[in-house]
């Protein structure tokens, strides 16, 4: 039994002898194969396949975002040109001389457009053409209201026009419109050749500056403001006594030295003052009949 134990521990060391450097032999013997030459394994997945792959998976959403979006502009300017959304109600502030209706029917408020289309630039270039009309301010009120808040000229004197029919004047020298005939405000005469144009925008537009100038001490006092050809401008009193004014330039001095003649000297009808030079008077009497 013994002899047979040992035989059998012999062959086993014998056997664990010849494995061993096998398997080291084996391990030098494996070759390293390139990572650009192996094949991927199971769970690999290269930069290449990943591409199309993104491509099926985002492509889809992609085309539902666009979809949805338009979906939701279409909903949007759907929605905003409903009846509610509409003018259904329009406010106007500020007429005097224009009539209401006819503005209302420039505006085209009248037609019930979206509230989102309404422009105040538009409705500026509508109301343009009126001659009272300064300017527009618009107020959008949600959901249907609109205010129209209109900021007129202001009339500084009156002129006869070319058919000697009393007009409406603002100092720009613009024709307002008609104008009656006991209308309280200094009438603006051109004695330069003007033709039937209206001159006070051009050539004689100096009185009506001056016309916007005038101080509220005497201003009710002047009944007639006169521009020449060469562009002096005389103020006609309602006593009556002119006053040479010369340019329309530095009128401030020219409108104290003015009220001070007034306050502190005694003027005969027919009277001319000249204060073309504020610091240098001159009183002539009326010119001989």
């Amino acid at each position: 039994m013994r002899r047979a134990r040992a035989r059998e521990a012999v062959v086993r060391r014998a056997r664990s002898r010849e494995g061993a450097p096998r398997a080291r032999r084996g391990r030098r013997r494996r070759e390293v194969i390139p990572s650009a030459s192996r094949p991927a394994a199971p769970d690999e997945t290269s930069v290449a396949d990943l591409t199309p792959r993104l491509r099926r998976r985002v492509w889809p959403r992609l085309v539902v975002g666009v979809l949805v979006l338009a979906t939701l502009g279409a909903a949007g300017v759907w929605l905003v040109h409903q009846p509610f959304l509409r003018v259904n109600h329009v406010r106007v502030g500020g007429l005097r001389h224009e009539s209401l209706a006819a503005v209302l029917a420039a505006s085209g408020l009248e037609s019930h457009p979206p509230m989102i289309d309404v422009s105040a630039g538009e409705i500026d270039r509508r109301l343009a053409g009126f001659a009272w009309i300064r300017d527009v301010r618009l107020t959008r009120r949600w959901p249907d209201t609109v205010i129209v808040q209109v900021q007129e000229r202001e009339a500084v004197a009156v002129a006869f026009d070319a058919a000697h029919r009393l007009q409406y004047v603002d100092a720009n020298g613009r024709d307002l419109g008609p104008a009656p005939l006991h209308a309280n405000l200094p009438t603006l005469r051109y004695t330069g050749p003007s033709g039937p144009s209206w001159p006070f925008r051009g050539s004689g537009r100096a009185a009506a500056y001056v016309a916007s100038r005038l101080p509220p001490a005497f201003t009710r006092q002047v009944s007639v403001i006169s521009e020449g050809p060469a562009g002096t401008v005389t103020l006609q009193l309602t006593t009556p006594v002119r006053f040479v004014l010369g340019p329309a330039t530095n009128l401030e001095a020219k409108f104290v030295a003015i009220a001070s003649v007034i306050a502190h000297s005694r003027l005969s009808s027919g009277d001319i003052v000249d204060v073309s030079v504020p610091g240098a008077l001159s009183v002539t009497g009326a010119p001989p009949s």
